[in-house]
C-alpha cells in the first residue's frame, strides 16, 4: 500500500524558506508525476508546483520564482522548496501522485499524502 508521509511545516515569519518533504513508502512511485497543492481556509485548493517523471516541472503563477519543487528518485522523495514566504502562503500543503499531466484535478490524483500547515506569520 502506497503512502505518502509530508513534513517540514510548521508557523514561519514574512519572508522564509522553509523546504516541504514527501516521502513515499510502498510501491514505488518514480513513474508517477507529483504535485503538492495548497488549501486555504475559505479558498479553492490549487496545485502550485508540478514534477513529471523525467523533472520537467511546472508552477502556478502565484508562486513561480518563489517555489522549487524537486524529486529524489533513489529516496522516493519530492521537495518543495518555498521562498519569499508571505501571510497569502499560509495553507495546508498536500503532496500527490498522479499519471496525468500538469492541470489534472485533483480527482485525478491517485495517492495523497495527510498535508502539513505552513502558517506564515506578518
Amino acid at each position: 500500500q502506497v503512502q505518502l508521509v509530508e513534513s517540514g511545516g510548521g508557523l514561519v515569519q514574512t519572508g522564509g524558506s522553509p523546504r516541504l518533504s514527501c516521502t513515499a513508502s510502498g510501491p514505488t512511485l518514480r513513474s508517477y508525476a507529483k504535485g503538492w497543492f495548497r488549501q486555504a481556509p475559505g479558498k479553492d485548493g490549487q496545485v502550485v508546483a508540478y514534477i513529471n517523471s523525467i523533472g520537467r516541472t511546472v508552477y502556478a503563477d502565484s508562486v513561480k520564482g518563489r517555489f522549487t519543487i524537486s524529486r529524489d528518485n533513489a529516496k522516493n522523495t519530492v521537495y518543495l522548496q518555498m521562498n519569499s514566504l508571505q501571510p497569502d502562503d499560509t495553507a495546508i500543503y498536500y503532496c500527490a501522485a498522479t499519471l496525468r499531466g500538469f492541470g489534472a484535478p485533483a480527482r485525478d490524483y491517485d495517492y495523497w499524502g495527510q498535508g502539513t500547515q505552513v502558517t506564515v506569520s506578518s
